[in-house]
């Protein structure tokens, strides 16, 4: 079991006793303590919507983690030099571009489930007997990812990449804190 899977069977449980028995708390615990962003996307992505504890999983939360992931995107986008800014306009487009990459990114990264098909690549229409490849997504049950064009499409996958990355460090963090 992957330690998003023990994170939210921690969340969902009713007892978070810390005992020889219970260890429910110990995930929840290793999730804070592996520290970064990680604990933050952790807490946006499960907690929000799966468990109603209104200290876990909420607005807050969610606009915590988007200033700080608009933070880190400006950061990567200036030290990667996305734009070049050499007038006030092109820093005000920079900004720009760096807030919708970190926005279309973040929101991707929480939920790039195909809203047709739910994520499951088919339609529930079956034509004789076999299920229906999802036009909207052609069978891979992940939306595409809207935007303006390819220079903006390309950060972003940039960046849904990053996020991976830190949730996959962390993760793997915590799951060392658990001494797995």
């Amino acid at each position: 079991m992957g330690f998003a899977e023990k994170y939210i069977a921690s969340l969902s449980s009713r007892n978070l006793r810390d005992d020889a028995v219970h260890h429910d708390q110990d995930v929840i615990a290793a999730a804070a303590l592996a520290g970064d962003m990680g604990a933050l996307l952790c807490r946006v992505k499960y907690a929000d919507g799966t468990v109603s504890r209104l200290f876990e999983g909420n607005a807050g939360n969610l606009a915590q983690l988007l200033r700080a992931w608009t933070a880190a995107v400006t950061q990567k986008g200036r030290a990667r030099r996305w734009v070049k800014a050499h007038t006030a306009w092109d820093a005000q487009a920079a900004n720009t571009l760096y807030r919708r990459v970190a926005e279309a990114s973040l929101a991707h990264w929480l939920d790039s489930k195909c809203k047709v098909c739910h994520g499951t690549g088919v339609v529930a229409a079956m034509q004789a007997g076999a299920p229906v490849v999802c036009q909207a997504c052609h069978g891979a049950g992940e939306a595409a990812i809207s935007c303006s064009g390819g220079f903006e499409l390309e950060r972003i996958k940039d960046m849904v990449s990053e996020l991976e990355g830190i949730f996959q460090s962390h993760g793997a963090r915590a799951m060392r804190r658990l001494g797995h």
